[in-house]
C-alpha cells in the first residue's frame, strides 16, 4: 500500500539537525530534477523581493519565506514528518505512529508530495522552505506538469502491484496520475458530510474536515496493520475500523475509483 500526501501550508520554523543531504531522500534518481528546482527558487528569491513574493503567491505577512528559501542547501534539516504540521498531520499523528510497532510499515507507505522535491519520504529530512506546487516557477513553468513528467516512471515503479490511497489536493494530485494497472488499483478519498433536513438527505464535499478525515484514516490503516490490495478491500477495511467508506467504481479511460468516506454534518 501507497499513501499519497499532500504537504502543508503550516511547517515547523526551524530544524535541528545536520544540513540538507540531497543523496538520503527517496527517489534518489530524481535528484537532477529537484536540484533544477532549487537553482531557479535560489535565483528568484536573490531579485527583487516584490517579484518572488508576487511569483510564490506569498502574502506581506510570509515575506520572511523569501530569504528562508535561500538557505534550504545550509539550514538545519528535520524529517519530513515532523515538518510538515496542520489539520491533516495533526490526525495522522506520524511521529506516534514512528515510535512505535508501525513505524517500518509507516515508513515504506507514506509519500509526500512537494513543489520543491517532487516527493519525500516521512523520515527524509529536509529545512523549512516555501513552494507550492501551484506556482509557475520561471524557467521551469507549472511545478505540477514539471514533477509529473520527472515523476512518471519512478513512482510508477515504486507503486507497482500495491494499492495506492490518493489522499492528495487537486495542485499535488497532477504531479503524478497513476496509469493503467495502477490506476485501477488507485483509490482518491473524498469527504463528504451528511446532513438531514425536512427528511431530505444531503451531501456536501468539505475542506477542512477532509484533511483531518484523510489523517485519521490514514492513522488507522497504519497503526491496525491493515494491507488492502484493492479499492474494494480498502473500503472493507475502514468499515471495519469505524468510518464510512463507499467506493464508486472508476470512470473511463483509466480513470481511479473514488472512496468516499462521509462524515456527519
Amino acid at each position: 500500500m501507497l499513501i499519497l500526501l499532500p504537504p502543508s501550508e503550516g511547517k515547523a520554523a526551524a530544524g535541528e539537525g545536520p544540513a540538507l543531504e540531497p543523496s538520503g531522500l527517496v527517489l534518489p534518481e530524481v535528484n537532477g530534477a529537484r536540484e533544477a528546482v532549487l537553482e531557479s527558487l535560489e535565483a528568484l528569491c536573490a531579485g527583487p523581493r516584490e517579484t518572488a513574493m508576487e511569483v510564490l503567491g506569498l502574502t506581506a505577512g510570509q515575506a520572511g519565506a523569501v530569504p528562508r528559501n535561500l538557505e534550504v542547501r545550509t539550514a538545519p534539516a528535520l524529517r519530513a514528518a515532523e515538518l510538515y504540521t496542520g489539520v491533516l498531520y495533526d490526525n495522522l499523528r506520524l511521529g506516534e505512529l514512528l515510535a512505535g510497532p508501525a513505524a517500518a510499515r509507516t515508513a515504506e507507505s507514506v509519500l509526500v508530495f512537494s513543489g520543491l522535491w517532487g516527493v519525500l519520504g516521512v523520515n527524509d529530512r529536509v529545512p523549512p522552505y516555501r513552494l507550492s506546487m501551484g506556482v509557475k516557477l520561471p524557467p521551469l513553468g507549472g511545478l505540477g506538469a514539471y514533477w509529473r513528467s520527472h515523476l512518471a516512471e519512478p513512482l510508477g515503479k515504486l507503486a507497482e502491484d500495491r494499492l495506492i490511497v490518493d489522499c492528495r489536493s487537486a495542485a499535488y494530485a497532477a504531479a503524478f496520475r497513476p496509469s493503467g494497472a495502477a490506476a485501477e488499483r488507485t483509490a482518491a478519498v473524498r469527504v463528504l458530510k451528511e446532513t438531514a433536513s425536512g427528511g431530505t438527505v444531503k451531501r456536501s464535499v468539505v475542506s477542512h474536515m477532509a484533511k483531518a478525515t484523510r489523517g485519521a484514516i490514514a492513522h488507522a490503516l497504519l497503526a491496525q496493520g491493515r494491507s488492502p490490495e484493492t479499492p474494494a478491500e480498502l473500503a472493507e477495511a475502514l468499515n471495519d475500523l469505524g468510518h464510512r467508506a463507499e467506493l464508486s467504481p472508476p470512470g473511463r479511460g483509466g480513470k481511479a475509483s473514488v472512496l468516499d468516506v462521509v462524515i456527519p454534518g
